[in-house]
C-alpha cells in the first residue's frame, strides 16, 4: 500500500506540540517557570538551527512525566489539546489528509515529538498510525527515560524502517510531507518529498531538488 507520512509539529499542525506543551506547564504553575520557560525556549532555537541534542532535550521534557501519575497527566493533556492544539489544526491540513485517504493511502505520522503528547493529536487528525519518541513506563509510571530509539533526524529513519518491516510495508510510491530540515534524511528516502511552510534550509534545498513546496496555513 502506498504510504503518506507526514510530520506533525509546523506541518499539519500550525505550530509546535512539544514546545507548547511546555509552555502550558508553565502556565499552569506544574513546573517552574523561569527555569523551564528558559529551557524549553533554547531547545526550540536548538532544534530550528539543527543543534538540537535529542538525549538531553528528552531528559529536560520527559522529567514533568515522572513526576505525576497517568490520571493527572492525562487530565492536563486533555485540557491542552482543547486549549493549544485544537486552534493550530488548519482546514488545508484537514483537506490534505483527506486527498490522501480519498486515494487508499496508508497514512502515518512521524514526529520527534513524544507519544504522550502526540497520541490524542493523531486521533484528532483521523491519522491510526503514529510513529512517535516513546516514553519509558515501568510500572504504569512514566520513568522519565526515553524506550528504543528517538524518532528524530536519522532516528525516524531507523523507526520507519523498523515499522516497515514488522507492518510489511514498503516506500514505494511513498509521499512524506515536512517543514523542518531535521526531516531531510527522511525527505531524501520517499519518493515525493514535499516541503511544508518550510524553514529556510529546507526551502533552499527543495528549491535545488526541484520539490514541491507548499503551506498549510
Amino acid at each position: 500500500m502506498t504510504l503518506a507520512l507526514f510530520d506533525l509539529d509546523n506541518t499539519l499542525l500550525a505550530g509546535d506540540s512539544d514546545y507548547l506543551w511546555g509552555r502550558f506547564l508553565v502556565s499552569r504553575g506544574i513546573v517552574d517557570p523561569i527555569y523551564y520557560e528558559r529551557e524549553n525556549q533554547r531547545f526550540y532555537d536548538e532544534y530550528k538551527a539543527g543543534e538540537l541534542d535529542i538525549y538531553e532535550f528528552l531528559a529536560f521534557s520527559l522529567r514533568p512525566l515522572a513526576q505525576h501519575d497517568l490520571a493527572t497527566l492525562s487530565a492536563w493533556r486533555e485540557q491542552f489539546i482543547e486549549e493549544r492544539i485544537l486552534p493550530l489544526v488548519t482546514p488545508a491540513a484537514r483537506e490534505l489528509v483527506a486527498q490522501h485517504r480519498t486515494q487508499g493511502h496508508r497514512l502515518v505520522i512521524i514526529t520527534a515529538t513524544n507519544r504522550f503528547v502526540t497520541e490524542p493529536i493523531a486521533e484528532l487528525l483521523g491519522v491510526d498510525e503514529l510513529i512517535a519518541t516513546d516514553p519509558e513506563l515501568v510500572n504504569g509510571r512514566y520513568s522519565g527515560q526515553v524506550a528504543g530509539t528517538p524518532c528524530f533526524r536519522e532516528g525516524k529513519v531507523t523507526r520507519l524502517q523498523a515499522w516497515l518491516t514488522a507492518h510489511g510495508e514498503h516506500l514505494e510510491g511513498s509521499w512524506f510531507y515536512s517543514d523542518s530540515h531535521n526531516d531531510l534524511p527522511l525527505l531524501e528516502l520517499v519518493d515525493h518529498p514535499v516541503a511544508v511552510d518550510p524553514d529556510d534550509t529546507l526551502a533552499d534545498h527543495a528549491s535545488l531538488r526541484s520539490w514541491p513546496i507548499i503551506s498549510l496555513r
